[in-house]
Order: structure tokens, then sequence, then C-alpha cells
């Protein structure tokens, strides 16, 4: 009853507890907590039950160990409440990823790329997940093709700052170099 009265209907319920099984024996005193600290972020109610049913493990990390402090990372970033709002809105499960494994070796590695701070910033407002994303197995071999296209680190970077989709798609780089086999074949004609 408590997950309905979230707003969740019975099939992002269903989808939930397929998720997480676990879900069936949180325990309440602990799961309103972090409803409440959502709802103090500015995400709406309607957002909450979006963000459970993507995320229901959400339900059982701690607020001082997990969920605040990745929340106050984000703003060090630059990032302001409403879009932390929107961001988790969007991508729920960033908050289940480690900072220290995870985000800051990406947002390491986006500057590294030759990004500035409002740059990350706008990267990751635009595709929060590309924070989960290998960068070993997802974002460094996209990188590598861009370059191989010809382009040089500050055209990679503006790149990823406008289509920041190229790097967190699954099978892109094989649909990128079948468009641009293309391309090439329509301009050597």
């Amino acid at each position: 009853q408590w997950l309905k009265d979230l707003g969740m209907d019975g099939s992002q319920i269903t989808q939930a507890i397929a998720k997480f099984p676990h879900l069936l024996g949180c325990s309440l005193s602990n799961c309103k907590p972090t409803v409440q600290w959502l709802k103090d972020l500015g995400v709406e109610d309607p957002q909450v039950a979006k963000v459970f049913t993507k995320f229901p493990q959400l339900l059982v990390l701690s607020l001082e160990e997990n969920l605040k402090p990745t929340v106050r990372w984000l703003k060090d970033l630059g990032i302001t409440d409403p879009q932390v709002a929107k961001v988790l809105a969007k991508h729920p499960e960033l908050l289940g990823l480690s900072l220290d494994e995870k985000m800051k070796p990406t947002v390491q590695w986006l500057k590294d790329l030759g990004m500035d701070d409002s740059q990350v910033k706008q990267t990751i407002l635009r595709l929060p997940q590309l924070l989960s994303c290998s960068i070993e197995k997802n974002l460094n071999p996209k990188v590598q093709w861009l370059k191989d296209l010809g382009m040089d680190d500050s055209q990679v970077a503006r790149t990823i700052v406008k289509f920041p989709s190229l790097m967190g798609s699954v099978g892109l780089e094989e649909k990128l170099q079948q468009r641009a086999q293309c391309c090439d074949s329509l301009t050597s004609r």
C-alpha cells in the first residue's frame, strides 16, 4: 500500500519488485526518510514514483553514506538543486554508483579530454548516465574512433559536449562506422 501511496501504479510496483525483490522486506521507517529527502531536493511526486520504478535499490541506500555525498558532489560540480532533481529523475542509478571508483574518474576523464568545468557540467546534465559508463570498455573506444575519423582532442571534446549520447549509446560505434563508410563511398563517387 505504501508504494501506491507514493503514486506507483500496479505495473510500476511489479517492475520495481522484479528488479529488486528485497523491496518487499524493506522497513517503512527506513524508506520514508529517503522519499522525503528526494522531495526536499525538488523531485516532484510523479517523478518519485518513476525514480523508484527505475532504481528501487535506492530505498536501501544510506542517506548519510551514499545519497547525500553524491548529491553534494554533484553540487560541487556547479549543478544547482533544480538540476540535481532533474538529473536524479532522469538517471537515479547515479545514487548507487561509487563516487571514487566511477563518477570522479569519469569527470577527470572528461577534463583530460580538454573539457572545462562548464562543459563537464553541461555534458552531465544532458546525459547523466555517462557517469555510469565504463571508461575502458565504452568511452575510450568511442573517443579513439572519433580520433580515427581525423578529429583532434578539442574537436572530440566539443563533439561530446554537443552530442553526449554518442558516448552512452550501446552499439553506436558500429552504426557510426557504417554511416561513415556510406558517406565515404558517396563522396568518392
